[in-house]
Parts: C-alpha cells; sequence; structure tokens
C-alpha cells in the first residue's frame, strides 16, 4: 500500500477550504451526537408526528404511520421469523411506500440492511444474495420471478416477503392498481416461490407481537452497500450507524441555513437502494422531518411532472441524467419553483449545459457534490451561497479531510493533479469479509483512496479529473468492464472481449463493447439479446463492434485505453 509523508504546514493540513465555507458551517460535527439511526427516526417521529413523511401515487404517510407501519414488521421479522442483530435483510424495491417502512423496521431491531437494484437479473441477485449471506429479502411482486429463479442458488436465505405496489394504498385503489398492472401492462409476470410470506399479512400479524428492545452501537452495522469498487468486483461496503449518523450531521451542518425542519419538501426520484437517494432524500430529511415525494419511475418524465406538480417542493436531488431530462420536456418549466431552495447534483459530473440551462428555467443553481459508496456516501459539496455552476465538485465537508497523493503516496502540492484520499467519520470500516480488497483502498496512514484523479485550487475547491480506471459511469451507476466482459465471453461465439464507455447525450456515458468471434453467425442482435438475460439493462452494451483482434501488452493483457476514441 502507498504510504503518505507527514502533511504537517501542507494545503490539506491547514484545510485551507475552511475559509471558503459558508457563514455558520462549522469545521467539525459531532458524529457521535446519536448512538443510532433508530434513535433519530423515533425523534422524528415524536416531533414531526402528524406531518407527511413519504408520498407515493396518490398516498401520504404520516411520521406516525411509517413508525407504527415499522413497529410493526418489525415485531413480525423479530418474533415471528426469529430475526436477530446483524442479521442481514435485503430490500429490493423501487421508491413506494414500503420501501422506508422496510427499511426502518429493519434498523430499529439491528438488522443490517442490504440495499438491492430491484432491476437485476438472477445471476446478479444470486450473487449480490450470496455474497451478503442474506437470511431475508423483501420484494416487489413485479420481480418475484426473478427472485424464484435465484433462490436455489442462495442457500443462507430462509425467509422471502413479496409486496404488491398498491399493499399501503386504501381500498379500493390498490386492488384496481394490482389489476391494471398485472392484466393491462402485464408487468407481474406469473411466479411461484414456496413457503412465501406476503407483506401485508407480516403487517397484520406485527400488530398482535411484541416488540423487545436492541441495544444498537454506534459501530454496528447498518448497511451493506455494494459497488464494484475499483475491480469490478461485487463487494460490500460496511457503513455503520456512526458513518451514517454522521453524514447526516454534515449535510444538516451545510445546509441548516436554507433548511426549515418540519417544512420540507424533497423529490425523491433517484432510487432509495442508491447511496445518494438513501442517506440525502430517506434518512436526512426523515431527520428534519421532511417530505419525500416518492417516484417510483423516474423513466416517466410526464408522470414525474405530473406528481411534482402537486407540491411546492423547496428541494430536490439527482443525476445529471434526471436534470438533463426534466429540462428537455416543456411541461416542465411551467412548475411552480417559487419554493425552491435547494437542487443538489450528484453521482455523476453535472454538465455546464444542463447546469445553467437548469438555472435559466428554475431560478435554484445546480450545486455539484462528489460522494462514493465507500463514504456514506457524501466528501464534497458546493456552498449553499454559490450563485451559479462553478464546475468544481466543491469543498470538503464538515469534519472531513482530503488529500492529493502521487503515485509514491506523498502529498502534492495546491494545482497538481494526483489521487484523491478521503479520511472522515463518514468513510466505511471495509469491505464485507473482504479484506484483500480492504486493504487496497486503506494507506497505512488511514487514506481511503478513491482511484479518482483530483487537484484543489488555492481556495479549498476540488476538481475531478479523471475517474477510476475503465469504470463506465451511466446515468450516476457504477459499470465495470470486468463484468461485462465476462458475460460476453460466456456466449459461445466469443474468444475475446473488451468494454469501455464512450460519451452518451442522455446517460453521460454508455457501454461499447469489442468483440472477436469465433462464429461467423454471430451477431450483434444475439449479443445483446444475451446481454439483457444476464446484465441489469444499464450494463447491455449499447454498441457492439466486431474485430479481428484486441489491442494487448506483452504480457498479453487487453489494452481497453487504445480501444477508446482520441
Amino acid at each position: 500500500m502507498p504510504s503518505t509523508e507527514s502533511t504537517k504546514g501542507s494545503a490539506s493540513a491547514s484545510k485551507v477550504w475552511l475559509k471558503s465555507y459558508s457563514s455558520g458551517v462549522p469545521a467539525e460535527i459531532d458524529p457521535d451526537a446519536f448512538r443510532n439511526i433508530p434513535q433519530i427516526f423515533q425523534r422524528s417521529c415524536e416531533l414531526y408526528r402528524d406531518r407527511p413523511a413519504f408520498y407515493s401515487m396518490g398516498v401520504t404517510l404520516t411520521f406516525a404511520e411509517v413508525d407504527a407501519f415499522s413497529r410493526e414488521l418489525a415485531a413480525y421479522l423479530q418474533q415471528h421469523l426469529q430475526m436477530k442483530k446483524g442479521d442481514r435483510m435485503a430490500i429490493m424495491l423501487p421508491n413506494v411506500l414500503q420501501y422506508p417502512v422496510a427499511l426502518f423496521a429493519a434498523l430499529r431491531i439491528g438488522l443490517v440492511v442490504v440495499s438491492i437494484n430491484p432491476l437485476y437479473t438472477a445471476d446478479e441477485l444470486a450473487e449480490q444474495l450470496k455474497n451478503a449471506e442474506a437470511t431475508t429479502l423483501l420484494a416487489l411482486a413485479n420481480f418475484a420471478n426473478t427472485v424464484e429463479q435465484a433462490l436455489a442458488r442462495v442457500p443462507t436465505l430462509k425467509h422471502v416477503i413479496i409486496t404488491h405496489i398498491g399493499d399501503l394504498l386504501p381500498w379500493p385503489k390498490a386492488f384496481v392498481t394490482h389489476l391494471v398492472l398485472k392484466y393491462v401492462y402485464h408487468k407481474i409476470p406469473h411466479w411461484r416461490i414456496p413457503g412465501v410470506i406476503h407483506f401485508k399479512q407480516a403487517i397484520l400479524a406485527g400488530k398482535r407481537l411484541p416488540l423487545s428492545p436492541v441495544d444498537i452501537s454506534p459501530d454496528d452495522t447498518a448497511f451493506l452497500q455494494y459497488t464494484g469498487g475499483t475491480t469490478g468486483i461485487s463487494k460490500g461496503a460496511v457503513l455503520t450507524h456512526r458513518n451514517l449518523i454522521a453524514n447526516m450531521q454534515q449535510a444538516d451542518a451545510w445546509f441548516k441555513s436554507i433548511i426549515e425542519p418540519g417544512h420540507e419538501i424533497i423529490i425523491t426520484a433517484l432510487p432509495l437502494y442508491h447511496i445518494f437517494s438513501l442517506l440525502a432524500n430517506c434518512l436526512y430529511f426523515s431527520r428534519i422531518g421532511g417530505l419525500n415525494v416518492l417516484i417510483a419511475n423516474p423513466r416517466d418524465i410526464p408522470r414525474m411532472v405530473r406528481d411534482m406538480r402537486q407540491f411546492k417542493f423547496t428541494a430536490i436531488t439527482g443525476v445529471n441524467t434526471l436534470f438533463h431530462a426534466l429540462i428537455k420536456y416543456p411541461a416542465f418549466s411551467k412548475l411552480d419553483f417559487s419554493c425552491l431552495r435547494l437542487a443538489l447534483g450528484g453521482g455523476m459530473a453535472v454538465q455546464r449545459a444542463v447546469a445553467e440551462k437548469w438555472q435559466a428555467i428554475t431560478g435554484a443553481p445546480l450545486l455539484e457534490a462528489y460522494g462514493l459508496t465507500e463514504t456514506s456516501p457524501c466528501v464534497t459539496i458546493n456552498p449553499v451561497t454559490e450563485k451559479s455552476y462553478n464546475g468544481s465538485i466543491g469543498l470538503p465537508v464538515s469534519s472531513t479531510h482530503l488529500i492529493i497523493l502521487d503515485e509514491e503516496g506523498c502529498e502534492l502540492p495546491v494545482g497538481e493533479a494526483g489521487e484523491l484520499g478521503i479520511k472522515g467519520p463518514q468513510v466505511m470500516k471495509g469491505y464485507w469479509r473482504n479484506p484483500a480488497e480492504t486493504e487496497k483502498v486503506f494507506t497505512k496512514d488511514g487514506w481511503l483512496l478513491t482511484g479518482d484523479i483530483a487537484s484543489m485550487d488555492e481556495k479549498g475547491f476540488f476538481r475531478l479529473l479523471e475517474r477510476k480506471k475503465d469504470m463506465i459511469l451511466v446515468s450516476g451507476f457504477n459499470v465495470y468492464p470486468n463484468e461485462i466482459e465476462d458475460v460476453l465471453t460466456r456466449l459461445a461465439g466469443i474468444s475475446e472481449a473488451a468494454v469501455i464507455g464512450v460519451s452518451d447525450e442522455n446517460s453521460g456515458e454508455t457501454v461499447k463493447a469489442f468483440i472477436v468471434k469465433d462464429d461467423p453467425a454471430l451477431t450483434a442482435e444475439k449479443v445483446v439479446k444475451y446481454c439483457r438475460e444476464h446484465l441489469t439493462p444499464y450494463k447491455v452494451p449499447k454498441y457492439i463492434e466486431f474485430t479481428d483482434e484486441l489491442p494487448k501488452t506483452n504480457v498479453g493483457k487487453i489494452l481497453r485505453r487504445a480501444l477508446k476514441p482520441t
């Protein structure tokens, strides 16, 4: 591992960025202000009991209702399923009301939440469940067929809970929603899972069961958030209660001057299984008594805009792709933006043209932030006093220390580019049961190495210059060539494959595959069809190029960089 020289007297040691902080933002936060996440949630339920907490599909749950539902589900998990502190519970849902209910139910009895992308194929689902050694899975009925296909490969999975999208909607809306989804849109394929538990039955049963208190310490694991890291190998970042509390404290310190607790309304279009949305929207806005307007399908821009029209929303988070899609939709510009105080972009680079158009339409600057799954996620944010897009990823948040390192692990001076290293209370413990990969990303002095190339200016603002080697960023989601190449080379007729990212107007980047085939009859259509069976849609190559050979090093390693357009 690289070592770092002493930073005494350096720009990073003096934290030059503190001089650029907005008035009132502290240099340090207290990550131990709360013992665990359930303590924060219970505090919100007491302070904002009758305030709206989550909205979806025309229905709003108050904090009291989320508290009651989550308590009932927690009692069922604890008493009936005999789940205990430290057990892993996987949640495979889009942004529906069941998500926060299940999330807070699991956390309040000390379970470890494993966030699952509901668009995963059976292969991807089985791999993640198996790695996490999950014992329970909650999934939407729309994806139950995928769950059924994965079950045989996950020996640790004891319980499957299935919920229908309308389970927390009132009658007859719930019944009608189910019929339309199943028989009109055909969104619920046939499935059969022996011993399946139905979400509504679990809630009803939980009403009659006691809930035993659980002692949850700050260093107990709250989430396993999966990421490809720097290698593309599936790894679960171990995020503790203290990690997430620290990031909530950092967000509160940063935004306190523009936030009014109990009165905020945030548009939640990014899926809650994404670490950005999980922390910023679900956890932080619940902490301050805000209303999360859940958008189940952010690709359906017309429906999303119709939902937004019902609220004088004060905040929105998203990736560049989402903001770009919104500003292109004519009806968006007719919304009421009079209360919008915070628009936060992360997950991928915010493009200047998008930021400027966004501000011209809404009147609110689009602030860019930077974070990682491994950092819970927030590392830097632009000050709320910024009046327009500045091209940077902002300043390190309170209690966060950043450094720029050269290839030998020595600190570089202001203005020079090198690898970004991070220290802070939001940094993960390590990768789940993977000490070798954990060792790769931490220096002996405790810096988390991001693999991202960045520079810092004299005012402490950071700029990203390059991303992790070979990683492709599709609409804010990490895509790793190794994973796709592994799938491709399993297809008969392909002898070699290499994958790169290429620019895309809509998603920032998209996947392109270079293939050496030994079956002349193999077509691009066949390749794409095969990939769709084994990969989440955003990982499927958009472009296929057949070639006679791939560029390689002297030792035979494929040179992806030689395939990239110049």
